[in-house]
């Protein structure tokens, strides 16, 4: 076994750890919002707290990676989010409550999703740097299918209390996995950037880097948006059918949705590297639109075709996942890398907080949950994520790094301007 396979590995295993709570809530909202009477923008705010307590911290510890060692905050931020879920699992009684709870647990998300990334590639040289990222990314997608698989199984067993518990012991087995399994690597001396912790102008004014990192904002508000909200959907369009179709278990349903997308990361990370990362996302993110305006038009279905677009939905969406970070990746100038991961993931992880709170909203609004229209409304409201990340891709500059035939972290000018895949770097 390869060092590179057996630290690859052994961090995406610690990153799937660290996501076992991150679905719970939206994946037993039904349950939260009989118990508490929550309205559905509470049940957004709740659900997406959990990556706004995230972004409000994540700025300051990815840039950090730039000058310590990711794997020391990793392993802190990852024993922060378990005890917040065992708190969640233990104080939790409302809407006041849970909220705290989640945004405590989403700051500890914030040191170990994107630090962690660091943390690998930090270790890293060359393509296989550059190729760990879409396998990475997806441990990210298989934590999310884990979290909705423990919540369905474990609530009808052993309560809701229990499934926050078990949460918060994946992320405690996350930190054991780092501990003993990721040796340190300290930033060796004189690498560190002289610029401010805080001073995100550079990466701000690299145009190349920032497309991408906008277009992964509306790529998350819209993922976000539907998985928190996708088991309430299914319930919905469950309730439209003939009393012998029902009885689906929601939650495993939508665990299969996530998984289904995994491989959509990696086919469109691979595309993007033969046919161009700014056309492909284009392409999947124009697709993502329609198709979001198509589940939420389907609940009348029958259920098995309801299924359908809500995988194929799921699948679509990640399409675009690993080439956007990516991009921002092979965008990033020398010493900026954590910085522009920093911003990448600010935005990103803000827009992910958004994502449900408007959807919920939007259902409010139009007559909530048991309303076709309003479930039509709710998904083009999602939808826009896809489309504001559309226009913002097309905004990256043509001779952008990972575009042209330019390698990643390049500092002189760039060649005339080009879309076409980068051939030499993948030696072709």
């Amino acid at each position: 076994m390869s060092s590179t396979f057996q630290l690859t590995t052994v961090i995406l295993l610690a990153n799937v750890a660290s996501m076992a709570g991150s679905s719970i809530f939206a994946a037993l909202a039904p349950v939260f919002a009989e118990a508490w009477q929550l309205t559905n923008t509470e049940i957004g705010w709740i659900t997406g707290m959990y990556y706004g307590g995230y972004a409000t911290v994540v700025a300051v510890l990815v840039a950090l990676t730039d000058r310590v060692d990711a794997r020391g905050i990793h392993i802190a931020s990852a024993v922060i989010g378990g005890l917040a879920f065992i708190a969640f699992a233990w104080l939790a009684g409302g809407f006041w409550s849970a909220l705290v709870c989640h945004a405590v647990a989403g700051i500890g998300l914030a040191g170990t999703y994107m630090p962690g990334l660091k943390m690998l590639t930090d270790r890293l040289d060359g393509q296989a740097k550059l190729r760990a990222v879409p396998y990475y990314t997806q441990g990210f997608s298989l934590g999310i299918a884990l979290s909705f698989f423990l919540g369905g199984l474990i609530e009808p067993l052993a309560g809701w209390r229990m499934a926050f518990f078990v949460a918060g012991c994946g992320n405690l087995l996350c930190a054991l996995l780092v501990i003993f399994g990721v040796a340190a690597k300290p930033v060796p001396a004189g690498a560190a950037p002289s610029r401010n912790l805080l001073d995100f102008r550079p990466v701000l004014k690299n145009r190349a880097a920032m497309g991408f990192t906008l277009g992964y904002a509306g790529h998350s508000y819209e993922l976000m948006a539907i998985r928190g909200w996708l088991v309430v959907f299914l319930g919905f369009a469950e309730s439209l059918q003939p009393e012998g179709s029902r009885g689906w278990n929601l939650t495993t349903i939508a665990a299969i949705a996530v998984i289904a997308g995994m491989p959509a990361t990696i086919i469109g990370a691979e595309l993007s590297l033969k046919h161009g990362r700014k056309r492909v996302v284009s392409w999947v993110m124009a697709i993502t639109v329609v198709v979001a305006l198509a589940t939420g038009a389907s609940a009348s279905l029958p259920f098995m075709l309801v299924i359908a677009f809500a995988i194929a939905y799921n699948v679509i969406v990640m399409g675009d996942s690993a080439a956007l970070t990516a991009g921002a990746v092979a965008g990033a100038r020398p010493g900026e890398q954590g910085a522009t991961l920093a911003v990448h993931s600010l935005l990103g992880f803000a827009a992910s907080f958004a994502g449900p709170l408007a959807v919920g909203a939007a259902l409010d609004a139009m007559g909530g949950t048991a309303n076709g229209t309003a479930w039509v409304c709710a998904f083009a409201v999602m939808g826009a994520g896809s489309a504001a990340g559309l226009l913002f891709v097309r905004w990256v500059a043509p001779s952008a790094p990972g575009n042209s035939g330019r390698g990643p972290n390049s500092a002189a000018p760039a060649p005339a301007p080009s879309d076409e895949p980068d051939r030499q770097r993948r030696g072709t």
